[in-house]
């Protein structure tokens, strides 16, 4: 497979690239960027949704086009149609869902290359890889942030022969064929213009060698023109020490006496390094702690633009410094003040961006405005603005366009370390704390720390991690832009893998933004993802804001084809918002893994009460024949026997987890009807059976094992994996609600068939602290009496019963059905319905949760307080078969925002009201 472009450095090697040869690459890359420039000038180009926010100058300095734009790519379209294979649907294709460990890789070198908010490491990635595609073939990630994907697309190709073989051993123990090695192409998206710069460094080709030439002699530049600034005299008065930081300390005031207390010099301990709960005031000796000072404010002038400017006082207090190798600290002398003063009198380096924070529409705003930080510049004191501004100037002077690129990529790193968001961490002066992650915090203590502190090892460790690495040797296309409008063609990619922003656990845009401003283009937040209420994007305006990103996703994945989806947020509420946003989106759960880091091993996810860690969803999208059956069908029995016939075999068959089969929740039966239920409506179409006829006929149609449910032609591998275990798997059911409360009881009573007494102290156990807040808890015989049978005594015992007590008392072993010693032991004992009685209860119930739904309409307070899930449930099912959207939203309003959005079933139904609603009007 040929590499994108050869060389970086030689300008007489001919490069190919999408099927143009130019005579080297500098010839590529000018030709793109012209082509570039030119639609940039284009008003509707540029008025794409999710289209970042600079000069054209600047994204054209950031970009590498074709295969790097630091706005949506134009490319892309060209480069699916000279690397992809167009969707082919007699392509025998078949994978399984595949668990990964997402906390693999966290130590690789390449992963700590550079960092970012969030993400998977690429060796936990490149397992999913290999499993779901071929060699050559095309990965998508919508979500990219700093491009891992694209380097574990990469590594299935470059992987040393010790991690194949470790691969390969393991899978040949999983009883799984081999992988097939081989880069696959990538195309790469985010919404923010700072992790596609670090997407396109980490994936597109360098000469390693230039850069650590370029590198090294930046830094020795730097040491030419400011080392004097980072000078500072040993304690005997002639030898001259190398700065590694300088620790500021924020001045309060005393509430006693209003007088100035330096907090590090008062609070911390010398010897131990620790800071005190409590101190004495220097001044009138009052007992003082953090909480009791007063902050202080001290007048300044901008340095941008001459200005007064307020902002909290630091004062430098500790210098840590080295003296060859030898490492000492000191307080400030009155040369090194003078060094500061001089420093501060300097005009700000022009390469510092002096941009405004959004502060009103962010979340940090509060924690940084009332402290004077609100333009970029007000983050780095005076030395570390000079440093900064040094920096990047001559980053930015390199002749090379990858090496300059690169040469960036390493000092955007220096930013948050040279700010004031450095965290001095007071616990042994040779360590100093780094920044809070996912947060603006301007901590007390400062560690203001010299550039070579902060770059010298970074270099040699990117020097090392990408010579080793050999990244770049595969196909990669990273565009700028929002995911819910990808410039790709219909069904053109053969797997999406993806870690989307889940719900409000990092605020991206507005973290980006210190980093994006000095390289002029910024995140546009409109269309991120996120719950964020100062840009006024709840729960619902999340879900819908995803549910577009999905149905883009669905739109440009080949049918058939999988995607995994790696979740990480520990709220119910947007664990469903995922699950429906995904399947309105068109696509099928098949499986939801939790990596039980206790045990080492995969566990499936059964309730939204399990949702405390990371979760790998895997999602197919089902293949074309299906969609047009059910457009020839419509809303048929037949179509849902379809849709059951097809969901199966995307299923795993057998899955062990320590030596013994683990039960298989996607095959258990009420699963695979939420799962029908759920295409359905997403096809705004009626279900065409009730739960009792679909799982009766579900038995009828296919085969059961161990309470899961298979394709004739997937039963003899199971029952092979089956006959090499002790024991048949069981399901763990988790009771949070009316509805699983039945499901328990059902499973409990088709293994032992008793009587109330019995049952009684074992349910109680169940509704422990896992009980939905709003739903009322049902009483142990109503739910009996509506969903079960019991046996009064009158006529021979029911076969269910009777399997029961003649295998568990010998006694009763070979006794007749009507044999009085049996009849006396299976008196009021309750069992579950055959399915012929079971459809019957089914409707009386029914019946009555429709009587009490409507109870619910009539409620005139403004909020239910408590309620049954199932009469809702019942009640918007019904109101969406006869297309009755209003009631279900007039209802949903009644009914606390926490219990719909906690509800898989219940958001579904609604979402999909609303949206039929808003398309009628």
């Amino acid at each position: 497979m040929s590499t994108l472009f050869k060389s970086t450095t030689r300008d007489d090697v001919p490069v190919e690239c999408l099927g143009q040869t130019f005579p080297s690459d500098r010839a590529r890359r000018e030709h793109f960027l012209k082509l570039l420039a030119e639609k940039l000038e284009d008003p509707a180009f540029r008025n794409q949704e999710g289209f970042p926010i600079g000069m054209d100058e600047a994204i054209l300095a950031m970009s590498d086009p074709p295969y790097y734009t630091a706005c949506p790519n134009p490319w892309l379209a060209d480069f699916v149609k000279h690397y992809g294979k167009p969707y082919d649907p007699n392509e025998p294709y078949r994978r399984e869902p595949l668990a990964i460990d997402v906390s693999v890789g966290k130590t690789d070198p390449i992963y700590k290359a550079h960092s970012y908010h969030t993400k998977v490491p690429h060796l936990a990635i490149v397992p999913s890889i290999l499993h779901y595609t071929e060699p050559g073939d095309l990965v998508l990630d919508g979500f990219a942030g700093s491009g891992m994907t694209g380097v574990a697309a990469q590594w299935c190709g470059s992987a040393p022969a010790s991690y194949r073989h470790e691969i390969e051993m393991a899978w040949k123990k999983e009883g799984r064929p081999a992988p097939k090695w081989g880069a696959r192409r990538v195309i790469l998206n985010d919404l923010s213009p700072a992790a596609t710069f670090i997407a396109a460094n980490y994936n597109l080709p360098v000469d390693v060698d230039a850069f650590a030439k370029a590198g090294k002699q930046l830094l020795d530049e730097l040491e030419a023109e400011i080392g004097w600034m980072y000078e500072t005299l040993h304690s005997d008065g002639k030898t001259k020490g190398r700065i590694e930081y300088t620790v500021w300390s924020e001045v309060f005031t005393c509430p006693e006496c209003a007088g100035e207390v330096n907090f590090l010099n008062e609070a911390l301990d010398e010897e131990s390094k620790r800071v005190h709960d409590t101190f004495p005031c220097p001044h009138c000796s009052a007992e003082l702690n953090k909480d009791r000072l007063e902050r202080v404010l001290e007048n300044r002038l901008d340095p941008a633009t001459g200005e007064p400017w307020q902002r909290v006082k630091f004062k430098p207090s500790l210098i840590i410094y080295t003296v060859g190798k030898t490492r000492y600290e000191k307080a400030p002398d009155p040369q090194d003040l003078a060094v500061i003063a001089k420093i501060e009198s300097m005009p700000l380096p022009a390469a510092v961006p002096t941009s405004r924070f959004p502060i009103e529409d962010m979340y940090h705003g509060s924690r940084i405005a009332p402290k004077g930080f609100t333009h970029i510049h007000h983050f780095f004191l005076p030395r570390a603005a000079q440093t900064m501004g040094k920096l990047w100037e001559k980053a930015k002077a390199h002749p090379d366009a990858r090496i300059r690129s690169f040469l960036l990529f390493m000092v955007e790193q220096a930013i948050w370390g040279l700010s004031v968001l450095n965290r001095y961490g007071p616990t042994h002066f040779s360590q100093v704390n780094r920044m809070l992650n996912g947060v603006y915090y301007v901590a007390s203590q400062h560690a203001e720390c010299s550039p070579w502190y902060n770059l010298g090892g970074k270099l040699d460790r990117l020097v090392k991690a990408f010579r080793n690495a050999k990244v770049g040797a595969g196909g990669t296309a990273i565009t700028t832009g929002t995911a819910a409008r990808l410039p790709l063609p219909n069904d053109s990619v053969d797997y999406i893998f993806t870690d989307p922003p889940f719900g409000e656990n990092i605020y991206y845009a507005d973290l980006n933004f210190l980093v994006e401003s000095w390289h002029g283009v910024t995140t546009d937040a409109k269309p991120e993802a996120i719950i964020d209420r100062f840009k006024h994007k709840a729960l619902p305006e999340y879900q819908h804001l995803m549910q577009r990103c999905f149905a883009e996703y669905h739109r440009v994945l080949k049918p058939g084809r999988w995607m995994t989806v790696v979740f990480s947020n520990s709220k119910a509420a947007v664990w469903n918002a995922i699950q429906v946003a995904l399947q309105q989106a068109g696509f099928v759960v098949a499986e939801v893994t939790a990596l039980d880091k206790v045990q080492g091993s995969y566990r499936q996810v059964t309730s939204t009460t399990a949702v405390k860690q990371d979760l790998v969803i895997s999602a197919y999208k089902p293949n074309g024949g299906l969609e047009q059956r059910f457009r020839e069908r419509g809303a048929s029995e037949a179509s849902a026997w379809d849709f059951v016939q097809t969901h199966l075999k995307y299923l795993p068959v057998a899955k062990t987890k320590h030596g013994e089969l683990e039960f298989i929740v996607e095959r258990d039966p009420r699963r695979i009807y939420d799962r029908m239920v759920a295409w359905f409506v997403r096809h705004d179409a009626p279900v065409p059976l009730s739960s009792d006829e679909f799982l009766s006929g579900l038995r009828s149609r296919f085969s059961e094992r161990d309470g899961m449910i298979f394709l004739t032609e997937q039963v003899a591998e199971y029952d092979k994996k089956r006959a090499s275990v002790s024991q048949a798997p069981q399901m763990e059911l988790f009771v949070s609600d009316e509805r699983s409360a039945i499901d328990w009881l059902a499973d409990f009573l088709k293994r032992r068939p008793s009587t109330y007494q019995e049952i009684h102290p074992e349910f109680t156990t169940q509704l422990g602290a896992g009980w939905k807040k709003h739903e009322a808890k049902p009483e142990l015989m109503a739910l009996l009496e509506n969903n079960f049978l019991k046996y009064d005594g009158s006529g021979e015992v029911p076969s269910q019963i009777h399997a029961y007590l003649s295998s568990n008392f010998k006694e009763l072993r070979g006794l007749e059905k009507s044999d009085p010693r049996l009849i006396t032991k299976a008196k009021d004992r309750w069992y579950v319905p055959d399915p012929n009685k079971a459809q019957d209860l089914e409707k009386k119930r029914e019946k009555a949760l429709l009587k009490e739904f409507e109870q619910y309409q009539q409620h005139s307070g403004r909020k239910l307080k408590e309620f049954r899930l199932e009469v809702l449930r019942a009640g918007f099912k019904d109101a969406w078969s006869k297309k009755d959207y209003a009631t279900i939203i007039k209802v949903a309003q009644k009914i606390p925002d926490e219990a719909l959005q906690e509800d898989e079933k219940l958001l579904l139904w609604y979402d999909q009201a609303l949206t039929r609603t808003e398309a009628g009007s």
